[in-house]
């Protein structure tokens, strides 16, 4: 009786499988209002730049072709849609106030372009480069003629030094003669503090998504921490090791990007919704405090 109920489960799933399941449903998305989405980051001796969008859509309406929206006087919005479904949405009506540190209050004009540093788009953009010094603060006001406005604090973190960096081969040889990397730094005792630790190969141009490691103090607080990456390194490499000192509200909006990272695309994840560090809109507002040093793998 038992094998028999076995394998009637069995020609009934195969029934199953045999039939057409599939089955078309139209989901009615609720209305969205669409956010100014900001993102700025501040460092010391460079002009402040940043760059403002405005969200829109999950899964917008896919184009055929690129279309480029021109702004209007009821929707003052640069519009660009591409067939890969991306679509990029610039209001041109923003007006950007950087608050410093000693209460002087900077405009940022609009003015797009390309970070030449960082490689990045920006739409506004200082005149001067800015001075900072540990635990002093910034503000910014970022409005439209819509009634929109994104404002924000970031605090200067001290800086953490780099240690030392090094690194060791597995003592393979030919094309399995491969190194790791290994960072070091000392945390300030008694304090929280917050890290994102970037490793960049030269040969990629592009961080290593293997390495960028963002912790926190709680188990090390006031002693040295060794970051170490697995053996996946070649002869030649040249790695740079950047280590951001951060404010626990950019942490968290670090950790919320990974979060929501993880759970795109999974049925089984939680949503995640980013922790933004601004209010009255989405995006982040930080000052970037960080130690760099390059080391060629011989």
């Amino acid at each position: 009786m038992k094998i028999y109920s076995w394998v009637s489960g069995l020609v009934g799933l195969a029934l199953l499988a045999g039939c057409n399941l599939e089955n078309e449903l139209d989901v009615v998305l609720p209305a969205y209002a669409n956010e100014l989405v900001v993102e700025c980051y501040l460092e010391a001796g460079t002009v402040p730049r940043l760059t403002v969008l405005e969200s829109g859509p999950y899964l917008p309406p896919t184009p055929d072709r690129p279309t480029i929206t021109l702004p209007t006087a009821t929707t003052p919005v640069l519009g660009v849609a591409l067939p890969s479904g991306q679509s990029v949405a610039v209001p041109v009506d923003v007006t950007v106030r950087l608050t410093l540190p000693s209460g002087q209050i900077v405009p940022l004009r609009f003015a797009p372009g390309i970070d030449p540093a960082t490689g990045k788009y920006f739409t506004h953009t200082g005149t001067a480069p800015l001075a900072m010094q540990a635990g002093q603060r910034f503000a910014l006001d970022v409005q439209d003629t819509r009634g929109r406005r994104v404002t924000g604090t970031a605090g200067v973190p001290t800086f953490v030094p780099i240690d030392s960096v090094r690194y060791g081969f597995n003592g393979l040889s030919g094309a399995d003669r491969q190194a790791n990397f290994i960072t070091r730094w000392t945390d300030p005792a008694a304090t929280a503090d917050y890290y994102r630790l970037l490793l960049n190969n030269r040969r990629d141009a592009l961080n290593d998504a293997a390495s960028d490691l963002a912790l926190d103090d709680r188990l090390f607080n006031g002693q040295s921490y060794t970051a170490l990456t697995t053996y996946r390194f070649d002869p030649g490499d040249t790695l740079t090791a950047t280590l951001f000192h951060m404010e626990p509200a950019y942490y968290s909006f670090q950790q919320s990007i990974r979060e929501a990272v993880r759970a795109t695309g999974n049925p089984f994840a939680q949503p995640a919704r980013i922790r933004n560090t601004v209010q009255g809109g989405l995006g982040v507002f930080a000052v970037l405090v960080a130690d760099r040093r390059t080391q060629i793998l011989r």
